[in-house]
């Protein structure tokens, strides 16, 4: 099931669940140090699939600066392979489509996902830069017709 919410209508299970993979990922998988959970987390429409009570991938999308962005994009480790990472985008798309229509698109992927954003229409722009230990590289797609 998948399941798009504001942040004040997650339950407490849901942001612990939330908070706890993209720690797992983000900070000890990849070896990063640095402060996950940030004030954008409150203005954002989180997305998140669940299979059978766990949330087996996960994004976050919120407005920045009159363009609308998205982030923490993350498949548990369990559930790779499984096509739920796009699906997860497909997700995003439409509920930047339905939410944030004709709104310029920008995000700050990890280069190693460059290729995937490509496919769903993302343009590169500027050179590799490192942001929290990672590279990462700077993307835009052209604002979705509502």
């Amino acid at each position: 099931m998948w399941v798009i919410k504001p942040f004040n209508q997650l339950t407490t299970k849901e942001l612990f669940d939330i908070l706890y993979l993209r720690t797992r990922i983000f900070v000890v998988d990849q070896k990063r140090i640095y402060q996950e959970v940030d004030t954008n987390d409150l203005k954002a429409i989180h997305v998140f699939k669940l299979v059978d009570g766990n949330i087996a991938a996960y994004a976050r999308i919120f407005e920045d600066d009159g363009q609308v962005t998205f982030g923490r994009v993350v498949t548990a480790p369990e559930y790779r392979g499984k096509g739920y990472g796009r699906a997860l985008i497909d997700h995003i798309m439409q509920t930047i489509q339905t939410d944030f229509p004709n709104t310029p698109i920008k995000i700050e992927a990890q280069i190693q996902v460059e290729s995937l954003y490509q496919k769903f229409g993302f343009i590169t722009q500027g050179d590799p830069f490192i942001f929290h230990s990672t590279p990462h590289i700077r993307m835009v797609h052209k604002p979705l017709a509502g």
